[in-house]
């Protein structure tokens, strides 16, 4: 039942979207950037794509062959062009290497058509020794769609992007089955002709996909009212080489462990999801905007503390502290100056008017109680418009000598302050060390009964080196997570950057069991190679 529906612009491969959406750096940042934090003047543009270095494929003639029966002749496709835009994905180290002329690619990219297709592929793959990575959107940041060779005789990118639509829609039971290749605008386009929506809007909701959602155990920034991705899935349909896994026949079950469980946040190491089964729910009828000001972080994070303890939580509820609230404020565009001291919340409802008016209300008062003062609609709706905006800032903040990258963890309520400060304290010192003194915001955008997310960004100078220069700073906050008893990630996934920390987060018994289940499911081990579970315990 795929109806037409508008596609994603193709971002570039040296940037984070389209350059079309991209803009230069505001001269008052430039010169923020100059006097705050000694960034030099200086234009650091990425060379031209003729001049990027790109290895020769090393497909072997009878793989390419036989997969070309598989897809067709045009659909294995082995020129430059295409090998670039899909090496690796969106995390400033990746943008860093492809600005410079280094790309690690695939030897071909492979454009399947179906769930068939995608099993019949793994298959040949896996008979002959070819790894294969699977691509939905590639705006992961921790390494996870890097076309690994690993040992392996070439490697290939599976692009999913053939996979983009809905299969079905069950009114009655609110559940809508999407193929692992449509992306997030395309998903509620073709949601909304029904009158529905997904309501998952990360900050990568322009151009990621349902599959990668799916894959990375994604959270949206209305999780506070629609819950993580991995909350919505209802079934997933996956490939292996050695068959289809398809668990979910029911809203809940006991019939054993939940494998859908397993398989969501298993980034196309135990398969490839094809399929996604997911609650939807109908169009809000309304939607209202509200921002918040409170002393100081502290208070702040204690009133969205007594909101997720209470059931009072609004769809939306992220805090910034003290930094991020002062340079967000710093825009016109906010225009709110009475809160530039303390911490800035915001937060909006949706549903119908009703369930939004008695949920505004409630939550107003707790906040009121908790020491917050309204500050009225405009900021939140200031907030909205930007939200997917960031990651071209990044782009443009690469483009004159400063270098900006984001990280992200989750802990217990009684956690949250010491990981916070360890966490700042880390980065700070590390990149301090190096000759560039940070600037490190946080805010708090996923938040439950029992604790809360810390997603921080960090921008300082570029060093000589940079790639080495932030895998320094994020080693050493990646120790402080790890110390601190907080989680090594809570929605960017585990890909090659955390890898080395999932024996911290599952015990040594607990990734024997990942690399058991991996070894039934893929015998050969061709299935993106190199990311989630660690090589040995």
């Amino acid at each position: 039942m795929t109806a037409p529906h508008s596609r994603t612009p193709t971002p570039a491969w040296n940037a984070w979207g389209s350059t079309e959406d991209a803009s230069p750096l505001d001269e008052s940042l430039r010169t923020l950037l100059e006097e705050g934090l000694g960034v030099r003047r200086r234009d650091t543009p990425p060379v031209d794509e003729s001049e990027v270095r790109i290895r020769d494929s090393e497909l072997p003639a009878e793989v390419r062959s036989e997969l070309e029966g598989i897809v067709g002749a045009s659909r294995v496709r082995t020129d430059d062009h295409t090998r670039l835009r899909h090496a690796g994905g969106k995390s400033t180290p990746d943008l860093l290497r492809r600005r410079s002329g280094d790309a690690d690619v695939a030897d071909a990219v492979v454009l399947p058509g179906g769930h068939e297709e995608v099993e019949n592929v793994l298959r040949s793959c896996s008979r002959h020794g070819i790894a294969v990575t699977a691509f939905g959107g590639g705006t992961s940041v921790v390494g996870g769609v890097e076309p690994r060779r690993d040992g392996f005789a070439a490697v290939v990118t599976l692009d999913l992007a053939r996979l983009d639509g809905l299969l079905r829609l069950d009114s009655e039971s609110a559940t809508a089955t999407l193929q692992a290749g449509l992306r997030g605008p395309e998903a509620e386009e073709l949601l909304g002709a029904h009158g529905y929506s997904l309501g998952h809007f990360p900050q990568s909701f322009e151009y990621a996909t349902i599959g990668g959602f799916a894959a990375t155990r994604s959270s949206g920034q209305a999780s506070a009212g629609y819950g993580r991705f991995d909350d919505m899935v209802v079934d997933l349909r996956v490939a292996t080489p050695r068959g289809t896994l398809g668990p979910g026949r029911a809203p809940a079950s006991a019939a054993g462990p939940d494998l859908r469980q397993l398989l969501l946040g298993s980034e196309g190491t135990l398969g490839v999801i094809t399929e996604v089964t997911v609650r939807i729910h109908p169009k809000p009828a309304e939607k209202h905007h509200e921002a918040w000001s409170f002393p100081d972080f502290g208070s702040g994070s204690a009133a969205l503390r007594d909101l997720a303890q209470t059931g009072a939580l609004p769809t939306v509820a992220r805090l910034s502290d003290e930094v991020e609230t002062g340079l967000n404020l710093s825009s016109a565009e906010v225009g709110v100056q009475a809160a530039s001291d303390g911490c800035l919340l915001i937060t909006t409802y949706e549903g119908s008017a009703e369930h939004v008016a008695a949920r505004h209300a409630e939550a107003a008062a707790l906040l009121r109680a908790a020491g917050g003062t309204p500050l009225g609609a405009d900021p939140a709706i200031s907030w909205e418009k930007g939200r997917f905006h960031a990651p071209y800032l990044r782009d443009a903040l690469l483009d004159v000598n400063a270098l900006a990258e984001t990280l992200e963890t989750a802990t217990s309520w009684s956690n949250l302050h010491a990981t916070r400060t360890a966490v700042r304290d880390a980065l700070t010192e590390s990149l301090t060390e190096q000759g560039t003194p940070p600037l490190v915001m946080c805010h708090v955008s996923h938040v439950y009964p029992t604790g809360a997310s810390l997603y921080f960004t960090v921008a300082c100078a570029r060093g000589r080196e940079p790639v080495e220069q932030w895998r320094r700073a994020k080693r050493a906050a990646a120790e402080a997570i790890a110390a601190a008893g907080a989680t090594i990630t809570h929605h960017h996934a585990v890909g090659l950057d955390h890898r080395e920390w999932m024996t911290d987060e599952v015990g040594g018994l607990g990734v024997e069991v990942l690399r058991a289940v991996k070894s039934a499911v893929d015998p050969e081990g061709v299935l993106n190679p190199g990311k989630l579970i660690p090589d040995g315990v």
